[in-house]
């Protein structure tokens, strides 16, 4: 017996949250696809996010999918807890996956031979720590090696359903309130954290999750990054343009206690997660004006993301798009500025979004493919200095027609006075 209820489990509303079974299994039967093109009988899906992709939800569990030239034919969710959950969360009894108790770990490969699984599958090894790893391919080890699929499931998840743009654009939708709650709140006097607690009051109450998914380690980012001033000139750990002073050393990114001060750069970079699908967009705001020099430097950078989009837009490769957009910056005399001060300086323009806030593609050097269609990118160029950063940020879906906003675009101005 349990103490809740199906029925406990919703959106706003009474809403039905869950992933659509549809795309459960269509995503299933991706996976196994590439993994028969690439000869891996096989994969043993561990990584949180991606169970959440595959499987509909992020429970302490793992999961076998089966390529398609395998005997076995239907995905197995294997869980520690929550059962009831994950069967639940899976589609009930139209899950596309079976759904049954992690099995010993003695036990674990005779559970799969039943199933008619007879060579050891693939790992998470880019995704999982390497203990982790190494235990289950110690476990598998009578089946054989067991192959790395990271790179199948990311190139996977970079093309995006339908399903999951209609997220991404709910998403938006909501983080143009949190940008609303910024201009509400903000002038001379206001701190960075105060702004923040705005955009947040508003992201929360629409269903964010607490966190942003990161692929890349140490797996840590404060999505509300809102620099004023000087604040905005100072790097991080972070690989971005910005970094900012961030509460406290061990907190230390983004938002802090400078206060607006008049006439100075605020840069509003905000990500908001609906049902765990992000967006990324960033503003500029000021209490009083922006000098002439300041607004020359957000034209430019509005250029140079002109220029990244155009590149795209044509099915070039995004690291075309770098070298064009770079060169641009160049030219325009940011070569010591662009994505932050030399010797902190940031190496991309762009970087695709989903469930994480890094995915790939990205808009830099060695990314020689284009963003496939279906790819969601945020783009953002930025000009950091000493007294202050700026620059713009939207995120863009490529479609059969090209690129398009999915966030703000023309609908909220590169600048706000309050």
């Amino acid at each position: 017996m349990t103490g809740w209820k199906e029925a406990d489990l919703v959106g706003p509303d009474g809403d039905d949250w869950r992933v659509p079974v549809s795309e459960l299994a269509a995503r299933q039967h991706r996976l196994g696809e590439l993994l028969a093109e690439a000869g891996i009988p096989g994969a043993f899906i561990q990584h949180p996010v991606d169970l959440y992709y595959y499987a509909g939800g992020r429970q302490n569990a793992s999961m076998y999918i089966p390529s398609l030239a395998a005997e076995e034919k239907r995905s197995i969710l294997f869980v520690r807890r929550s059962l009831q959950r994950a069967l639940f969360e899976g589609g009930g009894t139209d899950a596309p996956h079976e759904v049954v108790s992690f099995p010993r770990s003695a036990e674990l490969v005779d559970t799969l031979r039943q199933r008619g699984v007879v060579s050891a599958p693939g790992l998470q090894y880019g995704e999982v720590p390497a203990t982790f790893a190494q235990r289950f391919a110690h476990i598998f080890v009578e089946l054989g090696t067991c192959p790395d699929v990271t790179r199948i499931i990311h190139s996977q998840r970079e093309v995006k359903s339908q399903w999951e743009i209609e997220q991404m654009e709910a998403a938006a939708d909501v983080q143009l309130r949190m940008f609303e709650a910024v201009e509400a709140v903000g002038g001379e006097g206001i701190t960075e954290l105060e702004l923040v607690a705005a955009a947040e009051a508003v992201s929360r109450s629409e269903g964010f999750g607490g966190s942003v998914q990161m692929r890349r380690f140490p797996l840590q980012c404060d999505r509300g990054v809102i620099v004023t001033g000087r604040a905005g000139g100072i790097p991080s750990f972070f690989d971005s343009a910005v970094g900012g002073t961030g509460a406290h050393p061990l907190a230390g990114m983004g938002s802090g206690f400078h206060r607006i001060k008049p006439n100075e750069p605020v840069l509003v970079d905000l990500v908001h997660a609906h049902r765990g699908y992000i967006v990324d967009m960033t503003r500029m705001f000021v209490a009083g004006s922006l000098s002439d020099l300041w607004l020359q430097r957000l034209e430019d950078m509005v250029a140079v993301k002109d220029s990244v989009v155009d590149v795209l837009d044509r099915g070039d490769t995004c690291e075309a798009a770098w070298d064009e957009a770079y060169a641009l910056a160049v030219e325009l005399g940011y070569q010591d500025n662009l994505m932050g001060m030399n010797p902190d300086q940031s190496r991309f323009l762009g970087h695709s979004v989903g469930l994480q806030l890094d995915e790939s593609p990205v808009v830099a050097s060695g990314f020689d493919r284009p963003l496939p269609v279906g790819g969601a990118m945020a783009i953002e160029p930025k000009a950091v200095y000493e007294e202050g950063s700026i620059g713009s940020e939207d995120t863009w879906i490529r479609d059969e027609e090209g690129m398009r906003p999915v966030t703000a675009g023309g609908a909220w101005p590169w600048l706000t006075e309050w």
